[in-house]
């Protein structure tokens, strides 16, 4: 009788209920699944459909025969980063979603699209609905440079940029600027090398992919034919993977542009690198020393021991037509080495300035903990602070680093962290849940319908359609509405 009393005045509180909804949320039992036990089925809620939310539900439904699952997702199209982030060129990558799919169709799993966690419903009534909680929703803010300037028209974060080409409805009408030669981006990891390749990529590659026609477009037309990769440290402790710094080495029609004077006391080094190090500075190396050979279109380079410190503009006092840099030493060597000014500048004409220094998560209710200096919720292995039921995995939980490995075994983790305590009677999974049922039930007095994973097949048949018919894999839907109107067609 408590636990439906606190039931009763969260929702209640929030948002008055017709009878009938009421009687569904309190009142229904949730099916028992056979074969594990003779108790009610652990009703768990995820929030969040990327690979993070993914790969948990994955090893929940594993892991135990009596498990129910239900994935809440803002969008009404699931895979999170592996749709919107993964460049358009590397659809190996983008495999990965067959096996998501295979989990959104397990009996025990249901999606629900178009679901706004924090505004068309609280963590807290979802706590009140399902045994646990799980916040999978990655990082879906920018990191400020917190320089002079950076404000200016011309100057862009890589997230929206790959959100823009990779047809991410909040960024389609970026309409970047490409009609400057030289464009700067700051930040060495794979996501700068992302956005260079896709800059300086033959129009023949890219037309063969799922960058969106409008991006398609707009670089057929780019004026950009010069890209420099800043970071402040140096090439030692570069963030990039061997693959993608192969990749640009190898892309046609474009030549490495490196300063050797970067490159100073760096072979002397190499004998006492571990084996990955040592192989991406090599491959580092390599290509600073055979630029330049034949005739090519485009020039692309690293510039190390730089930081930003101001966006200059043009005339207008409204557009970047520069970027200030400041020259850096480093103290320290490896990993740990420290960027410390010099006191020293350059300025770099450009008119397109793309910042790739990193992603963040933001606070999606306030009464979820978080630790605004880290941007993320804080936990300890996936347990949320002082919050009994409510988990959180992927980057979230640590921060957006690493690559969709990195979050398959970090969500792992958190799903192996949920059933121990489920074991250990940390949970009390006795008590009998209403899960979707009460949700739903309550997004419908709000307004708020939500999309099936059997709906988003909708979308993503005509997506596929829509790209046979000129030679692409898909021709992804950019309009919310337009997205909604076909699932519920």
């Amino acid at each position: 009788m408590e636990m439906i009393s606190r039931i009763r005045s969260s929702v209640i509180r929030m948002h008055s209920l017709s009878r009938a909804s009421w009687r569904l949320l309190v009142a229904r039992r949730p099916p028992v699944v056979r074969g594990y036990s003779s108790g009610p089925a652990p009703r768990v809620c995820i929030v969040g459909g990327g690979p993070a939310g993914f790969y948990t539900a994955q090893q929940l439904l594993k892991a135990r025969q009596d498990a129910v699952v239900d994935i809440y997702e803002r969008l009404p199209v699931p895979f999170g980063l592996v749709r919107f982030g993964v460049a358009p060129d590397h659809p190996e990558v983008k495999n990965v979603i067959n096996t998501f799919t295979q989990t959104a169709q397990h009996e025990r799993c249901s999606f629900h699209g178009n679901v706004t966690v924090g505004k068309d419903v609280s963590v807290e009534e979802l706590r009140q609905a399902y045994h646990a909680v799980v916040l999978s929703y990655g990082a879906d803010g920018n990191r400020s440079m917190e320089i002079p300037g950076e404000d200016l028209s011309g100057v862009i974060s890589a997230k929206d940029f790959v959100g823009w080409y990779n047809g991410l409805p909040a960024n389609k009408e970026l309409c970047p600027d490409l009609s400057s030669e030289t464009a700067v981006i700051l930040g060495q990891g794979n996501v700068a090398l992302d956005v260079a390749r896709i800059l300086l990529s033959p129009h023949e590659m890219l037309k063969k992919t799922d960058i969106t026609q409008h991006a398609l477009d707009a670089l057929a037309g780019s004026s950009v034919r010069r890209v420099l990769i800043i970071g402040r440290r140096g090439p030692l402790q570069i963030a990039c993977t061997i693959k993608e710094l192969r990749e640009m080495v190898n892309l046609p029609n474009t030549r490495a542009d490196m300063l050797p004077s970067d490159f100073e006391g760096v072979a002397e080094t190499l004998k006492d690198l571990p084996r990955p190090r040592k192989r991406l500075t090599e491959l580092l190396m390599k290509a600073m020393n055979g630029g330049g050979d034949g005739p090519v279109e485009n020039s692309w380079g690293f510039r190390f021991c730089r930081s930003p410190v101001e966006v200059l503009s043009g005339p207008d006092g409204k557009r970047a037509a520069g970027i200030r840099l400041a020259f850096n030493k480093l103290e320290g060597s490896g990993e740990v080495a420290r960027a410390v000014p010099t006191g020293q500048f350059e300025d770099v004409e450009c008119g397109l300035i793309i910042s790739s220094i990193g992603y963040k998560t933001i606070p999606i209710d306030p009464d979820v903990p978080f630790d605004p200096r880290r941007a993320i919720v804080p936990n300890d292995m996936g347990r949320v602070q002082d919050t009994t039921g409510l988990y959180c995995s992927g980057w979230v939980k640590r921060g957006p680093t690493g690559v969709i490995a990195t979050t398959m075994n970090d969500s792992f983790d958190t799903a192996r962290i949920l059933l121990q305590d489920i074991e250990a009677g940390k949970l009390d999974v006795s008590i009998n849940k209403p899960g979707a049922q009460a949700i739903t039930a309550l997004l419908q007095t709000r307004g708020v319908k939500t999309v099936l994973f059997s709906e988003w097949e909708k979308i993503d048949a005509e997506e596929e359609s829509r790209g046979k018919s000129v030679g692409k894999p898909r021709e992804k839907l950019l309009n919310v509405e337009e997205m909604l109107k076909l699932a519920w067609s």
